[in-house]
């Protein structure tokens, strides 16, 4: 990770600790800022040769994904967020990733990633459980 985006995500993490989650679903911007910024540091950590390794349990093989753009939109899920990212396979065929994340201390941490499973998050939309951020 460049030097530049630690001091950015650190300003970013300490600016979101000084505002927190106001009640009506709003996200204050410096807060969605460092959810992206931890996002993509998750992603950063995770790439292999440049590819983002899945492993397809109904298939059982490995698959490789290239990152391409971070959706701006965040989601909320009760205390948690739901940010999404947009990939593509081997043959250039595009794949939705849905990473769901919790505050850990003064940051944020990814724990489930839903690769291809858009299904799952449109349910949980549908059921009221996730929302759009404000």
């Amino acid at each position: 990770m460049s030097r530049l985006l630690s001091h950015i995500a650190a300003i970013l993490i300490a600016a979101t600790l000084a505002t927190p989650t106001i009640a009506d679903e709003r996200v204050p911007t410096a807060q969605k800022a460092a959810l992206q910024v931890a996002m993509q540091q998750h992603i950063d950590r995770s790439v292999v040769n440049g590819k983002f390794l899945h492993l397809d349990t109904k298939t059982g093989q490995v698959e490789a994904l290239h990152p391409v753009t971070a959706h701006p939109m965040i989601m909320l899920m009760g205390e948690y967020y739901v940010l999404c990212a947009d990939f593509r396979d081997r043959n250039g065929k595009p794949v939705n990733i849905d990473f769901y994340m919790a505050r850990r201390g003064q940051s944020y941490i990814v724990f489930h990633t839903a690769v291809a499973e858009r299904e799952t998050l449109e349910r949980l939309m549908r059921s009221g459980r996730v929302k759009p951020a404000g």
